[in-house]
């Protein structure tokens, strides 16, 4: 008898639990590979149905609903502001054509701002199996792609244990097999690039080929490295069940990534970096915010970080979001 989806870990079982838990559980729409343009790197229809939903006379006024000049003009547009500014921008302050100027996300809305709390339901997440990238090399499919508004924020590269693949084979994949110059790769053109096993999840936010860093995104085990055991699940799932929820996402987006320029003061260069929180930092400043609500200003916390870990990160975000509260 085939394993059933909750207990297949296979690299097809687990894509399928993946999917299965964003579209059934998180309230993702369920994708189209045939849907993404390959050339302009999104997921065009469900773009449009996006603008339709949200803001119809400028789709109207730019004529996005038939395929022409006008429509090609703003798809050049949008993927020349996405390489301009990166997708986490695009997202947070939209993009324009002309004289139009397009939201392509809705935040966290108020509690108390009705309309506010309507834009914001008509944000579409989606999840798509399967993607095909490549204009020239066709056959070539990524595993699993997340899209907001048709915008894509997220790829997954997926292995399994069983098999004697690990997410170290997933991490090759990337630095081996999937060609950053491809659109869907580019630097800033997604938040995150996520390698996943059963056991364990990392991470890289530009993909520079054999130079790809990728770094851990586990909760960490016995004080050390890894994730613990799960009695109800695979021991990643916390990646697709919490941190890749509509609102976990939409709390990153809004208060976590961003692309930085530093400037060398030797050579005076200029280098874009794109930066995505670890599991740790994300938990330290989701729990003292959620503290500091509940039991309000004047408390002490003692948060221990190791070397590197990304303590002033973790600082920034954390006093950023306390004085916007």
């Amino acid at each position: 008898m085939p394993p059933t989806p909750h207990t297949d870990t296979s690299e097809k079982g687990l894509e399928t639990l993946i999917v299965e838990s964003l579209v059934s559980e998180a309230g993702y729409v369920l994708g189209d590979a045939k849907d993404f343009d390959r050339e302009h790197g999104v997921d065009w229809p469900t773009l449009l149905g996006f603008l339709q939903a949200t803001q119809p006379e400028k789709v109207t006024k730019l004529e996005l609903d038939a395929d022409g000049p006008k429509r090609t003009k703003f798809l050049a547009r949008l993927t020349g502001e996405i390489a301009r500014r990166g997708v986490v921008d695009v997202l947070r302050k939209g993009a324009s054509d002309g004289p139009v100027t397009f939201d392509l996300f809705y935040g966290t809305p108020h509690k108390d701002n009705a309309a506010a709390i309507e834009k914001h339901a008509r944000n579409i997440f989606s999840v798509t199996r399967q993607v095909r990238y490549s204009p020239d090399e066709t056959t070539l499919s990524l595993d699993v792609a997340i899209f907001i508004n048709g915008l894509p924020v997220a790829t997954f590269e997926l292995k399994n244990r069983l098999t004697k693949q690990t997410v170290d084979d997933a991490v090759q994949q990337y630095k081996n097999d999937r060609d950053p110059r491809e659109r869907l790769f580019e630097f800033g053109r997604c938040l995150v690039h996520f390698a996943v096993d059963d056991q364990e999840v990392r991470f890289c936010t530009h993909l520079k080929g054999k130079d790809s860093w990728f770094l851990p995104f586990n909760k960490g085990y016995n004080d050390g490295a890894g994730n613990p055991p799960n009695p109800s699940g695979l021991k990643t799932d916390y990646l697709w069940k919490q941190t890749l929820t509509k609102a976990g996402l939409t709390d990153i987006i809004e208060n976590y990534a961003q692309v930085v320029e530093t400037k060398d003061p030797k050579t005076g260069r200029k280098k874009s970096q794109q930066i995505f929180p670890h599991y740790h930092q994300l938990d330290v400043v989701r729990k003292v915010l959620a503290d500091v609500a509940a039991s309000g200003v004047g408390q002490r916390y003692l948060i221990q970080h190791s070397a590197g870990s990304g303590k002033c990160n973790s600082i920034a975000w954390l006093a950023h979001q306390l004085v916007s509260q």
